[in-house]
Order: structure tokens, then sequence, then C-alpha cells
């Protein structure tokens, strides 16, 4: 449980990487040396990062993505899921972000009226965590 958790972590890690370099005009959306199903179009993808959902609490959502998906393995490794307490409150906040998608989701598609094919991967990644998180 705790490998997937690091596993899953780890590719949403790579996406929120990805994402936050395009919101912060660090990487092209259509960089070469990201798999071509993953790049961002510009009048789709990319534009979706610099709507006002992109930033719900002020940072980009993938900026917090990043923080989330590195705090959750290392907390998974450091034995947090054995407390009670720590559970509950890692499990709170995983919760958290699969309600976030779900509102997310709805922004893509009635409010931007956008397809992100990376936002609908994070947001299953976010949903698995959870998940696993749940069964422990």
């Amino acid at each position: 449980m705790v490998w997937g958790v690091v596993g899953l972590s780890a590719l949403g890690f790579v996406i929120s990487s990805y994402v936050t370099g395009v919101a912060f005009h660090w990487v092209r959306p259509d960089t070469r040396w990201v798999p071509p199903v993953c790049r961002m179009e510009e009048e789709t993808c990319a534009l979706v990062v610099f709507t006002p959902q992109a930033r719900l609490f002020g940072p980009p959502n993938s900026l917090l993505g990043q923080v989330f998906y590195m705090a959750l393995p290392l907390a998974a490794l450091a034995g947090a899921l054995d407390l009670d307490w720590a559970r509950l409150a890692i499990q709170t906040i995983s919760l958290a972000t699969v309600i976030l998608g779900l509102y997310l989701t709805y922004a893509l598609l009635f409010i931007n009226r956008v397809h992100c094919v990376l936002c609908y991967i994070s947001h299953v990644i976010n949903t698995a965590l959870f998940v696993l998180l749940l069964m422990t």
C-alpha cells in the first residue's frame, strides 16, 4: 500500500511539476521532451493553467499539488499512517483533494469548456490515493 502511494505520488508530482512550469512560463506547453499525449495545446490545456480556477488559493493549484505529492509519500514512508490521528488527518486532506478535483472537473467541462487530459489524470490519481489511504 505504501509503495502504491509512493508510485502514484511520483506520477502526480511529475504532472504537477510540468503544469507549474507552464504556469510560471518556465516551460513551453508544447515542449518536445513531453510525450505528445501529455503536451498542452496552446488553445486548450495551456489556457486552463491561466484561468481563475487554476489558482483557487492564490498560487497555482499545481504548485500546491507538488507539495501534496511530496508530503504524502514522505508521511507514508515515515510511518505516519500507523498513527490513528495522523492517518485521519492525511485521509481528510486527501478527501479534500478529491472534492476539489470534482469542482475542477466541473469547471473544465462546464465553465471553461476545455478538456485537459493531464488534469483528468491528476484527479484520477488523487482519487486512487484517497482509496489507498482508506484501505490502511
